[in-house]
């Protein structure tokens, strides 16, 4: 009798998890259409819930249990969705702010498993050798397969010079890659300058954080004096970007463009979702501050400039270089960037907890959805010239994640090789020539990066080269050249 009394307890808490559901679901969709709850798969939640308690081999907490159906439903969504509970929401604010602790490496997830979109600086991850694209399969003894991505992430966080050993899985490799990493304080520096050749200077962005547009302006005031007042080229970094701060973003454009001219525009379901950002003040200056880019330079809007970005460039870094592509105020050079062109609004629940929702797709001023795409560069530069473009960009895109967000206007972005119709063999053969090339060439690198060889950064020198020519050695042709020769 007392389990029966407990199945129709657990029915009844079904039923008020469904009333719950029913109520919350009305009070946010106030302004949409109304449709009916889909009460059979609701009834289903209930009877998995009851399964659970009733026959799980351990006996599981409710709590738990709920907060891994909302884990569920909210990841199920897109692969930036995610809810946070309060641990992970006090690093999101922290990590936003530029200093946490950690190994210092940029992830996502992939089939079950974590993916390393980009290395940080001078973090423990970088000086370790972790490369965009490894997949990591173990966090010391425990399998990475069947985690979240937040509990990875929590897993591989922790107190300063603590250690831990991630089993890595590499293309190209046949062995795992065994590695162990002291975790550190991360301070990402998001600014960094330096002068390539006298009147010609590089600013890298590493992340956008709260200050980045502000520490760019003392950059380039810096770069202005070291200069005599006078700069010939100017190449903003954005390689290995994995994005930041929407503001931030607006900021280092509005550093480059006019006053006024757009730099990207969202669009989602709700009013809050359609934003025009434009190069002003009020979209990256926090209320009352002073405007640290009216004191630049005049002659910062119309140095010659060149974008660098690569597949580890994502987010606000595509922002940034679409508007500056869309505007013509910079030539942009390297490979393709990352494709991640929707936007996370971080909604505050209860008891210090969150969720970060995709809300909206994010466009150029143009009218061009980055979203699975990514921007294409004018010139195609692989990151060594013993590489093609197309060898030099094999590592993990947003088109690869599970439940990507579809392009909106590219039809073929982010589509499989059958929904485009390609043959699968032939492009199955070509990637794996062009893997081992990159892998050759990498290897060799390695190889004399070990012996104290000092390389030359091919990328970066290819875009002075353009500053100072307008030419670039060992390309492909523009995307427009290439379409108008076929």
């Amino acid at each position: 009798m007392s389990s029966k009394a407990q199945k129709i307890g657990l029915v009844v808490l079904g039923a008020v998890i469904g009333v719950s559901l029913s109520l919350n679901y009305s009070a946010v969709a106030e302004k949409a259409a109304q449709q009916p709850l889909p009460v059979e798969e609701l009834r289903t939640l209930s009877e998995v819930f009851g399964s659970i308690k009733n026959n799980y081999v351990e006996n599981v907490d409710d709590r738990k249990l709920i907060k891994e159906a909302i884990n569920g439903m909210v990841s199920g969504l897109d692969p930036h969705s995610a809810y946070l509970d309060q641990e992970a929401f006090k690093e999101l604010q922290v990590g936003t702010q530029g200093e946490f602790g950690g190994l210092g490496i940029e992830v996502g997830m992939e089939d079950g498993f974590v993916k390393v979109v980009s290395p940080i600086d001078d973090s423990p991850a970088q000086k370790a050798g972790i490369k965009s694209g490894d997949l990591i399969v173990k966090l010391d003894d425990t399998a990475v397969k069947g985690l979240s991505l937040n509990d990875a992430v929590k897993r591989m966080r922790g107190k300063p010079d603590t250690q831990i050993t991630l089993t890595i899985a590499r293309k190209g490799e046949t062995k795992p890659i065994v590695v162990t990493l002291t975790r550190a304080v991360i301070k990402v520096k998001s600014v960094k300058l330096k002068e390539v050749e006298p009147g010609y200077a590089s600013v890298r962005i590493s992340q956008f954080q709260e200050r980045t547009a502000e520490n760019l302006a003392s950059a380039i005031e810096k770069a202005y004096t070291d200069n005599q007042g006078k700069l010939k080229g100017l190449v903003l970094d954005l390689r290995n970007d994995p994005g930041g701060l929407l503001n931030a973003a607006v900021g280092v454009s509005a550093a480059f463009l006019p006053a006024g001219d757009l730099v990207v525009y969202t669009d989602g379901r709700t009013e809050d979702a359609k934003m025009r950002m434009t190069a002003t003040p009020q979209n990256y200056l926090h209320p009352g501050a002073d405007d640290f880019l009216s004191k630049l330079p005049a002659a910062i809007k119309s140095v010659p400039m060149v974008v660098l970005i690569n597949g580890g460039s994502a987010s606000a870094s595509e922002i940034v270089a679409g508007a500056l592509q869309d505007h013509k105020r910079a030539t942009v050079i390297g490979t393709q960037s990352f494709g991640k062109g929707s936007v996370q609004t971080i909604l505050p629940l209860g008891n210090n907890t969150a969720v970060k929702l995709t809300t909206a797709r994010y466009f150029t001023p143009s009218g061009r959805s980055i979203q699975a795409k990514g921007i294409v560069p004018d010139f195609l530069v692989p990151e060594d010239p013993a590489l093609s473009p197309s060898d030099d960009g094999l590592g993990i895109r947003e088109s690869d994640l599970e439940h990507h967000l579809s392009n909106p206007t590219d039809g073929d972005a982010g589509k499989s090789a059958d929904e485009k119709g390609l043959n699968k063999d032939e492009l199955r053969e070509k990637a794996q020539k062009s893997a081992e090339a990159r892998e050759k060439v990498l290897k060799d690198r390695e190889a004399r990066l070990k012996a104290g060889e000092e390389l030359p950064d091919y990328q970066l020198n290819q875009a002075i080269e353009f500053l100072k020519t307008g030419k670039v050695q060992q390309v492909a042709a523009t995307a427009t050249a290439a379409a108008a020769v076929k």
